[in-house]
């Protein structure tokens, strides 16, 4: 007897020591549930994980409003209602509308679960068509229109941001990538509500991550449920491992958003995205481009995206660079006078709009968009044009996704990946 006591003693101090309960340092909103509760997704295959409920604020048709005029929902089995202390049957596969001014809102915001399978709500519309919610819809009623949350488990939700945030046809191993990233990230998001007023940790845009614009896919799923539970730390903590579309052979560190190093953040570093013999992504179209953009053009588009009249360039200089040698402030002269711009979004969005036209490296020309494709950029002045040679696409912080894919097909598996990336990291 003695000697099973000391045992279940022992089990007990592991348990604590490995932390089954709550991720460290953040704190948590979302209800703590057993794996498995929810039905579908890949809690299923996990009993043993930590699955607390996310809550998703639903944007409009492009993303464009967090509100809506009205709310039209449906399921094949029918919905249950609550509202305050009342709940309702809709036993039947008509759809539902809802309006801003709806009875049941007079009770208490109204809680929609669907009786078996996914709430459809067809007054929206997403990438692939009309999107379908795990878990409960939630309403609520303000002075513009109804306020949408979907509050679902979070291992449920990745199912969800995976196949919208990464091609699902892209190796599993990136996936797998993709997958830790994306719930370490929701992680830190859930330590406090990004819509506090709504009880909602973020929203299902870029604002945050992508959720629900494309359908589940059995890779993207696989992906969450052979990673569940499994989160990025530094120093003990989850952190915020940030993410984008392609390198230029080399990342960047928070410097690049005017973020001085510090304990915090020392897991974003500058890293070569190379096998050290060549660049894993040296083959893929956004590696390399060029864009010879005509003086009178860019002297417009840098007098109004800084909101200041130089009139017509005769100059831009990159005067400052960061880790990976990326831009981190420009100088441009004019007729009129300079502007400097400072940090990488910024210095993009100067040199970015429409009205030129950018060539990958593969020999594929697109219109220029809001903000030139990278800030890892040289610029020189010709006759008539300003040439602007640079490499990658997106902020360079963190794991680039074409770089994650590349390294999988050479056979490295999503831990060697993630830390590449990510600095002096355990995955948990």
């Amino acid at each position: 007897m003695a000697i099973l006591v000391t045992l279940f003693i022992i089990v007990g101090l592991v348990s604590a020591l490995k932390g089954t309960g709550k991720i460290k340092g953040l704190g948590r909103t979302g209800t703590e549930k057993e794996a498995g509760e929810a039905e579908g997704g890949p809690e299923e295959k996990n009993t043993a994980i930590d699955n607390p409920d996310i809550r998703v604020l639903i944007m409009d048709n492009g993303y464009s409003n967090i509100v809506h005029p009205s709310v039209t929902i449906s399921s094949a089995k029918g919905l249950t209602l609550t509202c305050g202390e009342e709940t309702e049957d809709w036993g039947k596969s008509d759809s539902l509308t809802i309006a801003p001014d709806d009875a049941r809102f007079g009770k208490g915001n109204i809680r929609i679960q669907a009786k078996e399978g996914k709430v459809t709500l067809s007054s929206i519309k997403r990438g692939f068509g009309t999107p379908s919610y795990s878990g409960i819809i939630e309403l609520r009623t303000t002075a513009e229109g109804i306020v949408i949350i979907n509050e679902l488990p979070v291992e449920t939700y990745l199912c969800g941001v995976v196949p919208s945030e990464m091609p699902a046809s892209y190796e599993l191993e990136a996936l797998k990538v993709q997958a830790v990233c994306a719930r370490s990230y929701a992680y830190r998001q859930m330590a406090d509500y990004g819509y506090p007023e709504y009880e909602a940790h973020v929203n299902d845009s870029t604002d945050y991550q992508v959720y629900g614009n494309s359908e589940e896919q059995e890779s993207t799923s696989k992906a969450v449920a052979e990673t569940a539970g499994q989160v990025v730390r530094y120093q003990g903590e989850v952190v915020t491992t940030y993410y984008y579309s392609t390198s230029c052979g080399r990342t960047t560190s928070m410097e690049a958003w005017g973020t001085a190093p510090s304990d915090s953040n020392g897991y974003l570093q500058s890293v070569d995205v190379s096998d050290g013999e060549a660049d894993y992504e040296k083959e893929l179209p956004w590696y390399r481009w060029e864009a010879a953009v005509p003086v009178q053009t860019l002297s417009n588009l840098v007098g109004l995206n800084t909101g200041t009249d130089v009139g017509t360039l005769s100059s831009v200089e990159v005067t400052k660079k960061g880790p990976g040698d990326v831009a981190l402030q420009i100088k441009a002269t004019g007729s009129n006078g300079s502007v400097t711009v400072d940090t990488e979004n910024k210095i993009r969005r100067a040199l970015g709009g429409k009205g030129y036209q950018i060539t990958k490296q593969d020999g594929t020309v697109i219109d220029s968009g809001a903000l030139l494709p990278s800030a890892f950029f040289t610029i020189e002045k010709t006759a008539d044009a300003f040439v602007i040679k640079g490499g990658g696409y997106g902020h360079g912080i963190g794991m680039s996704q074409n770089g994650a894919n590349e390294m999988a097909k050479q056979g490295k598996d999503y831990k060697e990946i993630l830390t590449l990336f990510f600095h002096d990291v355990t995955i948990e």
